[in-house]
């Protein structure tokens, strides 16, 4: 069975990125895949120091929910990274939590995430598709590093105000169908 894991960046509870990871997620869960949904809202993950504990293969030296998540992450076959634009980049929540794929960077790891399918999802609320290219950017810079498969990106402009992407019938429907897809 296919493992899905859909990871929402977004602080804001039920707002537009979380809509969007969700449709994605809904329609593989449809197919049949095992599906499941992280809220980094809700966990504490630390910043990566640097400290180069992981680059031993040994367990990431922070304390903190990112060492839960880990196998989660190995297990799965699609990644859904869902964050808004803040200032050109990804929410702080999303930031940390990207650093924290160091992990995955020794020889030891990076066959534990290599081949991995990724999908972004971006909304945000400036118009302008050019907004969202430095965050496309780092994804696919440190996908490519770690040898994600990037397959999808979803980038959705003029969703600024929590709701504004249920009213993006035919974007919410590419997203379900994506998640279809993907099985």
């Amino acid at each position: 069975m296919n493992k899905i894991l859909g990871i929402v960046g977004s602080p804001r509870k039920k707002g537009n990125t979380f809509e969007l990871v969700s449709k994605i997620l809904e329609g593989s869960k449809l197919k049949g895949a095992d599906t499941n949904i992280i809220y980094l809202e809700d966990l504490d993950i630390n910043e990566c120091n640097g400290c180069h504990t992981c680059w031993q293969g040994l367990e990431c030296s922070k304390k903190d929910d990112m060492n839960e998540i880990y196998p989660e992450l190995i297990e799965a076959d699609v990644i859904i990274f869902g964050t808004p634009v803040y200032w050109f980049g990804p929410t702080a929540l999303m930031k940390a939590f990207i650093d924290r794929f160091v992990y995955f960077n020794c020889p030891e790891n990076r066959t534990k995430i290599k081949g991995t399918k990724a999908i972004i999802v971006i909304p945000f609320e400036d118009d302008n598709f050019e907004t969202a290219t430095p965050l496309e950017m780092m994804f696919e810079k440190s996908f490519e590093y770690l040898e994600i498969n990037l397959i999808n990106k979803i980038i959705v402009p003029g969703v600024g105000k929590k709701g504004d992407v249920l009213k993006k019938s035919n974007v919410l429907e590419n997203c379900f169908n994506i998640g279809q897809r993907i099985i």
